[in-house]
């Protein structure tokens, strides 16, 4: 399905009207202004899957952060937003087939690291909690504890838990599980895994970052099979030669200048991987 037909940026000349009429004022920065229109992109085509490939600093995130703000997508973590953003975006044009889906949203790998911090320190909470209520268990459990009036109920509970209970049962009755944690790749992987639901617009910014190859050839599974029998519409910030594979996908190219549609294996990240396994060819035959 491809709810998102196209995107427009402001060109070269639209910005310079915009910069006409504001006041003259010192900024570090106008960002986004000056990012795209450098690179000579006005507007984007979508496919079922579209690639926007390039180095750091190429704009291939820009260029998805300003989609989603236009989109008014959801997102977990903040990004660049600069004072210009918003005026920027008014600047910008889509056309979509219908409107923006409910599941639709733009997912980032800082949203990744995100998830990975919070488990950590939900379950560093709990072990913190787990030892204060070892600590509980002894306390009421050979105290000489008497109930002197109503106020004393609680602690009279407690007490009576603590000796009709053993210390595993008592903890687990009172605390939580920990949260399953995992690696940093198998997180990050499960995070995909969880956002990505029917019907949806997704963003994706370097989903790669964290996950080994073998996680990226499952990521780049859930991609292709949502969008071919899910009803979702990925647009996908990477240099990963594996998500580049992308069954069907449209690849922008931003290292080029202008932008231009390109085929993954023409690629020269793709060709840098091609071109090294080729020449240790031999190496992986010997074995």
């Amino acid at each position: 399905m491809i709810f998102l037909n196209s995107f427009s940026f402001p060109v070269n000349e639209e910005e310079q009207s915009f910069f006409a009429g504001q006041k003259m004022t010192c900024y570090d920065s106008f960002y986004p202004f000056q990012v795209l229109s450098c690179k000579g992109i006005s507007k984007l085509d979508f496919s079922h899957i579209t690639v926007l490939y390039g180095g750091n600093g190429s704009g291939k995130t820009t260029a998805l952060n300003i989609i989603g703000e236009a989109l008014g997508l959801d997102r977990d973590s903040l990004y660049n937003r600069s004072s210009f953003f918003e005026e920027y975006t008014r600047l910008c044009g889509y056309d979509l087939n219908t409107s923006v889906p409910e599941n639709s949203r733009i997912i980032t790998s800082d949203d990744v690291f995100s998830h990975i911090l919070s488990v950590r320190s939900i379950n560093g909470g709990i072990d913190v909690k787990r030892e204060e209520l070892f600590e509980d268990y002894t306390q009421a459990k050979y105290s000489s504890f008497k109930m002197n009036s109503i106020l004393d109920l609680d602690r009279l509970k407690k007490v009576n838990s603590a000796r009709k209970n053993t210390k595993s049962k008592y903890v687990r009755k009172n605390l939580m599980d920990n949260i399953r944690e995992h690696s940093n790749g198998e997180n990050a992987y499960f995070y995909f895994f969880e956002k990505i639901k029917e019907n949806g617009l997704y963003l994706l910014d370097e989903p790669e970052n964290s996950l080994s190859p073998g996680r990226q050839l499952e990521i780049l599974d859930i991609i292709e099979d949502s969008a071919s029998f899910l009803g979702c519409q990925f647009i996908i910030a990477t240099h990963s030669p594996f998500l580049l594979s992308a069954d069907g996908a449209k690849i922008y190219d931003f290292d080029s200048n202008p932008v231009s549609v390109r085929e993954w294996t023409e690629l020269e990240n793709v060709r840098l991987y091609y071109n090294f396994f080729k020449k240790h060819s031999g190496e992986f035959e010997d074995g």
